[in-house]
Order: structure tokens, then sequence, then C-alpha cells
């Protein structure tokens, strides 16, 4: 078995991952309610509360009780806050050195580019590799609050990365908008919640959608239309129009993940389309990405809910699946570790 230790941000979480049946068992604890009261994560609270919550969290998995099957210990390096990093770190080399267990590094963003395929393991266990190459190439849009990413993985196996944003994620634009409206973090899933009841096209957001040529997003412009918006707005119709401001507002975040997508599918040629990152959880982008798929005839692969966010899981899925983006070596924490670089 392969037990997986992240601790990138704000979420305390451990994974028990055996290749010859799936996950084994997942035990996260969540900080949202710590940090909500200060509008968003605040990194020296987060990494005390992973001292404080590593040693519970295990004790209260059936980690221990299958202590003498795990063969290897993989944990989260980067990218991600230093502190938080620091301490996955040495909570995983305290386990394999009292152990006398094996340690590796993952690259948390590749743990992101193969939790779409956790599904297709629970369903082809026994050859899983070569179900997956059916899959390839692959085209992957992660999307998160850190990062928001159009790669490719090709048939073998090498991943490349094919457009990222210049400037704000998609997940951050969502963020800021919802905290320029007042919104309680965390503001994304609140936009979306709040855009259901309202319509999309009531307010014209600038999509900001790159020519053909160019593979790159941006959504900073998008945060300052919203607040050139609000300014000409008494505070009785931004009350009164709040519902269509983040549905015209998400609707502008998702044109532009889409658009984009959709050039580099008009130009080139996949077997697979998957969605990853925190984003994902959103109703409209997950709509959109299918009717994509559905359009250019191959396969969806989204990630399951529990494996949008930050999670141990896609760490430990992420070492069996794509052993070439694991470190072995020593293992030291990255903050600012790219999707394309090694650890």
């Amino acid at each position: 078995m392969i037990l997986a230790i992240e601790s990138s941000c704000d979420e305390s979480a451990l994974a028990l991952f055996d290749p010859s049946r799936g996950m084994v068992g997942e035990w996260v604890h969540s900080q949202i309610d710590l940090h909500q009261s200060y509008g968003g994560v605040v990194p020296d609270l987060a990494s005390r509360e992973h001292l404080k919550n590593f040693l519970p969290l295990l004790q209260a998995s059936s980690v221990l009780e299958h202590q003498s099957q795990i063969k290897q210990i993989v944990v989260t390096q980067g990218p991600g806050l230093a502190g938080c990093l620091a301490l996955g770190v040495a909570f995983a080399k305290s386990l394999a050195l009292a152990w006398d267990v094996p340690i590796s590094g993952v690259n948390h963003l590749r743990g992101h580019v193969y939790s779409p395929f956790i599904d297709l393991h629970q369903q082809h266990p026994a050859n899983f590799k070569q179900v997956l190459a059916g899959q390839l190439p692959h085209l992957g849009l992660l999307v998160s609050g850190g990062n928001t990413l159009l790669f490719e993985i090709s048939t073998a196996g090498v991943l490349k990365v094919l457009a990222e944003t210049v400037d704000d994620a998609a997940g951050e634009a969502l963020d800021k908008g919802a905290k320029l409206l007042g919104i309680a973090y965390p503001g994304g899933p609140q936009v979306e919640k709040l855009a259901q009841q309202g319509d999309p096209h009531t307010f014209d957001f600038p999509k900001a959608i790159a020519p053909r040529n160019e593979r790159r997003f941006s959504f900073s412009g998008l945060k300052t239309s919203l607040r050139y918006r609000m300014e000409k707005m008494t505070d009785a119709e931004l009350e009164a129009q709040l519902p269509n401001i983040c549905a015209s507002y998400q609707k502008a975040v998702i044109d532009q993940l889409l658009g984009k997508t959709k050039h580099i599918l008009e130009v080139e040629s996949y077997q697979s389309i998957g969605l990853s990152g925190g984003v994902s959880n959103n109703k409209a982008l997950r709509a959109g990405v299918q009717r994509l798929a559905q359009r250019y005839k191959i396969r969806c692969m989204m990630a399951q809910a529990q494996h949008t966010g930050d999670n141990a899981a896609m760490i430990a899925f992420a070492a069996y699946a794509d052993p070439t983006g694991t470190n072995t070596s020593e293992v030291n924490i990255a903050p600012s570790l790219r999707l394309d670089q090694f650890c």
C-alpha cells in the first residue's frame, strides 16, 4: 500500500491506496471554519493547525491497522504555502524513519492532473495501465484557486502545459469577485449558489479570450470590470441585482475557460478530456466540459467531488499512475513548483 500525506494549504489529509484494489481510506481535517472569519487562509494559522491535527488524524484513521502493508510513503512537496508544506514533509519523514519505509515527494499539481483517472482505476484495477493508455492523448483542464492550466498527456505519458493564466487563476477571480460583493469566504461556491438564481445575460463582463494562436488565460481585468460596475450602482440596486451579477460574472469566467479549451480541441486530436481542481465542482463548468466532449466525440473524465480540492488520495494515486513525476531522492519543500517541473 501507499500512504499519502497532503498539507499544501489548509487541509490536513491522509490516504491509503492499494494498487490492486484502489483507495482503502481517506481522511481529511478541514480548516475552513477557522479561516472564515479572516476572509481567507492565514498561513501561520494553517501551519499551526497541521502541527496540531496530523497525529490525531493518523490515530483516528485505519492507517496504523495497515502499517505492515505500507511499502511507500508519499508527501506533497509543492506548490503550496511553505510552512504548511514543511509540516507535512516533516510528518512524512518521521513516519518513514519510524517504520523504515521509503519516502517520495509528489507534485501537488500532478495529483490534480491524475485525479480524474481514479474512477478509471476503480473500474479496472487489474489492467489500469493498459486501459489508461487507451485514453491517451488526453487534454486536461485544471482549475483551482491558485492555478488555471490546460495540459496534455501524450500517448507516451509525457505531460505538457498548453495554456496557463498570466495573472489571477479562475478560482482566485471568483473568490476576489465574491469579496468585492461582500460574500463570505469561501466565495466561489457562494457565487455559484447565487448564480443559480440569476440571469447570466444581465451584465456583460469581459471574457478576455486570447486569440487562437495565444494559449493563455487572463482574469484580472474581470475583477476590475466588476468593481467599476459596482461603483455605478446604489446599495439597493446591488442587493437586488446580486444573483444576476453573480451569474454574469461566473459566466465570464467559464466562457473563457471553455473558449480556450475549444480552440485547442479544434486543432488537436485527443481521446479524452479531463476536469480537475477545486473549481471543477462548479456545475456550470462541468456541464460545459461535458458538452465539449460530446461535440468532439471524446470521453469526458472528471474528478469526484472529494478529489477536486486538496486531498491525499490524488497524491497517492499520482505516485502510482505517474512514477516519472515522483521524486525519490531528498524530499524537501518546493513552494513555487510548476506543473511541468519535477520536485
